[in-house]
């Protein structure tokens, strides 16, 4: 029950749906959950630990502000990391594993069409996510995880732009075409082209509406 209430309250925060600074109240969304306040409280404490909330103790809890000064230092190091999976994966990446890399790739393809944001969001992290798994380095989904939670509100955001998606996609193509040609180098500049240009498009998308 405490996971699912604290996925459906991420989930509701990452799609806009409970906005920055709305104010959370638990016995509010007790009643909108129909469930006791104990889970959701649980929920919030972890949400806190997110970054995704913030607390003044006994007062009030709210939805916590999007800091693009704060994704940028998260971005950083998220395509460092990535980085380090790619150099992990490469020695033992085979076709078969290419092939699923493109398959998920089309994924994102496909949500264009829809213009579904939280599945071009679930289908870039399904992308990425198969690098790291591939890297098999056990700690690195873990801490990816931990990091890309504070940055799902501003990914979901990007992936509302189709050509956003579209360059996405291209850049993933690239990551790809490296793996074929067998360029270690080639792979993790990509990865890291594709991370640092999603960050310089969600700056200049976010200046555009200020």
């Amino acid at each position: 029950m405490k996971d699912e209430v604290y996925n459906k309250l991420r989930n509701w925060i990452i799609i806009g749906k409970l906005e920055p600074g709305t104010k959370l109240r638990d016995q509010d969304l007790s009643d909108i959950l129909g469930i006791s306040r104990t889970p959701i409280r649980e929920a919030l404490l972890r949400l806190e630990n997110d970054g995704l909330v913030v607390t003044k103790a006994n007062r009030w809890t709210l939805v916590s502000p999007i800091d693009i000064a704060e994704a940028e230092s998260i971005y950083s190091i998220v395509w460092t990391l990535e980085s380090l999976a790619v150099e992990n994966a490469f020695h033992h990446i085979t076709s078969t594993d290419i092939e699923k890399l493109e398959q998920l790739n089309e994924d994102l393809n496909k949500t264009m069409k829809t213009g579904d944001q939280f599945a071009a969001l679930e289908a870039d992290n399904a992308f990425h996510d198969r690098i790291v798994e591939l890297s098999r380095n056990l700690e690195l989904p873990r801490l990816l995880a931990n990091l890309k939670v504070k940055i799902q509100r501003i990914e979901i955001r990007y992936f509302s732009n189709t050509d956003s998606m579209h360059a996405s996609y291209k850049e993933h193509q690239q990551i790809i075409e490296a793996f074929k040609e067998n360029d270690l180098n080639d792979a993790v500049e990509a990865l890291k082209a594709n991370w640092q240009n999603s960050l310089n498009r969600i700056k200049s998308t976010n200046q555009s509406d200020d």
